[in-house]
């Protein structure tokens, strides 16, 4: 089936066809799957066990150093790709040669052995990834209609749980391979790629002459004088700064910080946590998408879900145990899913421009790259200051709450 092109609401906003096409939401569900399951597996375990093995006594800054650089090209690959395709008038094409590229980059990376060498590859991984992620987030303000807008940011928000379970079961089988699990996760990544463009059909969209990169430049700046969109890019930075500050760092912490029962090993932890924080993601990913769409309310969700996850993320720097740590898992499951399913409703609800939708979804985009860039470097810094991960928890928490407190000065959603 066709996919009509987006229309423009009285206000700016890209209205989308009159209906999704059939099948689309469970594709945007399988693509989204397969991102974050790589994400995850390699970004959560693989790559923080690859850097320990080449240098044990610097793990933590070593670290920060491959996953700050990386992130850098996040950030820029992210809205160059939102715009390109804007400018082709396409989106299948940038998804499937951007999955297509993950499967070398995940080899590559996968098969070498210095602290220079990784932080090469990892970049790669996430040059081609953010190609295609910034496509795929572009699908929904071009293809979904304003009031199922909820359930397809139900659909997109699903893969993260869902890939975080297989991400973190698959690395914690591959922790003494990594080029196998690393081909295994670029290989996910490629087959998706061609399963979601083989079964969606897109029109083209306008053709758009070209445009001066110092205009682009302009334009990307532009986005955020929007007020609305602009407390919604900064409410996203701290809530993913905070999150990011302690998942990071979640196979260290488990090692170093968390007295954990006897013979269980940081990866097989992080196996463990992951699903809990899963399950609950789900939950309430699907529940506060459906709820916010009934009622109408997104600030509503997203505030609240932001201050449950600086709850739980204080759990575990009152109590560094076991138990504690399920808790905390469950908790910040339930508050991070829901925000990041109600939030990708509300953006979608104030962008700048109809017309340059991907490349406002990646400058929004910069809110998830550019935290990444700074939480390890930040977190190395609090670690390493304080002498362990108790102040990086609170200073997670803290960043959680001014996230929350963020949405309150959007006025064109309530």
């Amino acid at each position: 089936m066709a996919l009509s092109s987006p229309a423009a609401t009285a206000a700016g906003r890209p209205a989308g066809p009159a209906r999704p096409a059939r099948g689309l939401l469970p594709l945007l569900l399988l693509g989204n799957t397969a991102m974050y399951a790589l994400y995850i597996g390699v970004a959560g375990v693989l790559l923080a066990l690859q850097v320990e093995h080449v240098d044990p006594a610097h793990k933590e800054a070593n670290l920060g150093l491959v996953t700050g650089i990386a992130a850098v090209f996040a950030t820029v690959f992210n809205p160059l790709a939102g715009a390109l395709s804007d400018r082709t008038g396409r989106r299948n094409p940038w998804i499937l040669g951007g999955g297509l590229l993950a499967l070398p980059a995940a080899f590559l990376l996968g098969s070498v052995h210095t602290v220079l060498l990784i932080t090469i590859g990892w970049c790669l991984v996430q040059a081609v990834m953010n190609v295609y992620q910034a496509a795929l987030t572009s699908v929904v303000p071009d293809r979904i209609p304003l009031e199922s807008r909820g359930r397809a940011s139900a659909a997109v928000g699903l893969g993260l749980p869902l890939g975080s379970i297989g991400g973190a079961l698959v690395a914690a089988a591959f922790t003494d391979r990594y080029r196998t699990g690393y081909l295994l996760f670029g290989a996910l990544v490629a087959v998706t790629a061609v399963v979601f463009t083989a079964c969606t059909r897109e029109e083209r969209l306008p053709a758009r002459p070209s445009t001066p990169v110092s205009a682009q430049v302009r334009a990307f700046a532009g986005a955020l004088k929007v007020a609305d969109f602009r407390w919604a890019f900064i409410g996203r930075a701290l809530l993913v700064l905070g999150y990011f500050l302690v998942n990071t760092y979640l196979v260290y912490i488990l090692q170093d910080h968390i007295d954990l029962p006897a013979g269980m090993e940081p990866a097989e932890a992080v196996a463990v946590v992951t699903p809990v924080t899963s399950v609950a993601m789900m939950l309430s990913t699907v529940l506060g998408g459906y709820l916010s769409d009934r009622l109408d309310r997104r600030k509503l969700f997203v505030g609240a879900s932001a201050l449950l996850s600086a709850l739980g993320l204080l759990v575990p720097a009152l109590s560094p145990t076991w138990p504690a740590v399920l808790v905390f898992a469950g908790v910040v499951g339930l508050g991070f899913g829901c925000f990041m399913a109600v939030d990708t409703a509300l953006v979608t609800l104030v962008l700048p421009s109809a017309e340059d939708a991907a490349r406002d979804m990646g400058v929004l985009n910069i809110a998830n790259a550019g935290p990444q860039i700074m939480a390890p470097f930040a977190a190395s810094v609090v670690v390493t200051v304080t002498g362990g991960y108790t102040t990086l928890f609170v200073a997670a928490a803290v960043l959680s709450v001014a996230g929350a407190l963020s949405v309150r000065p959007i006025r064109s959603v309530r």
